[in-house]
């Protein structure tokens, strides 16, 4: 599988204007601001098949990508507290109605969080829906070159305490600068989709 041939599909800003699943479903999440689209673009070999924006949470869709027969699923950053009452109610409809389909296939959640600092509640919340309801997932801490080498001990080991359930979780260090952890992640992603 090429990932480098992913293409942009279709957004939906309501869960009812989501089409019926027809695919395995690999799926990004994390708080708004964590880096998620500097990963999707990075993975993909791709400048701008996610935008980076400078502002956080503004992704405010449910972004497919489509590669044969995966589809990626962008979902909208969290946890961003500038956004009004009534979107942050309109994204969480829109993520907890995704995930509430028992007929989508979901092969994988890639949960972002942020290296450099502990996991936000909202963090710890979709670790462990993730965990409660039984989705494969693996923890993705983006921003890694943020750290210099004592920094990123100390924070590893305050992230096995922080993280639910650390020692049965697989966890990837990852950066956008540098390329740590893009192989791993491709690799986990291609077993995926070659296994349904």
């Amino acid at each position: 599988m090429e990932l480098r041939n992913a293409e942009f599909f279709a957004s939906y800003g309501t869960y009812k204007q989501i089409p019926s699943p027809e695919r395995i479903e690999i799926v990004f999440a994390g708080r708004s601001n964590v880096g998620k689209s500097s990963l999707i673009n990075r993975l993909f070999g791709r400048k701008s098949l996610a935008r980076v924006s400078a502002v956080p949470g503004k992704t405010q869709t449910i972004n497919f990508y489509s590669l044969e027969y995966v589809f990626f699923v962008d979902l909208p950053g969290y946890g961003y507290a500038k956004v009004a009452k009534t979107e942050k109610e309109r994204w969480r409809e829109l993520i907890g109605g995704y995930f509430a389909d028992p007929e989508r296939d979901i092969g994988l959640v890639l949960s972002l969080v942020d290296m450099r600092h502990p996991p936000s509640q909202d963090d710890i919340t979709m670790i462990n829906f993730l965990i409660d309801n039984e989705l494969p997932f693996i923890v993705v801490l983006t921003k890694a070159d943020k750290l210099n080498k004592s920094e990123r001990a100390k924070r590893m080991e305050l992230i096995k305490k922080e993280l639910p359930c650390f020692e049965q979780l697989t966890v990837v260090p990852f950066s956008a600068v540098t390329d740590e952890g893009v192989d791993t992640l491709r690799e986990i992603i291609t077993e995926v989709a070659s296994d349904d």
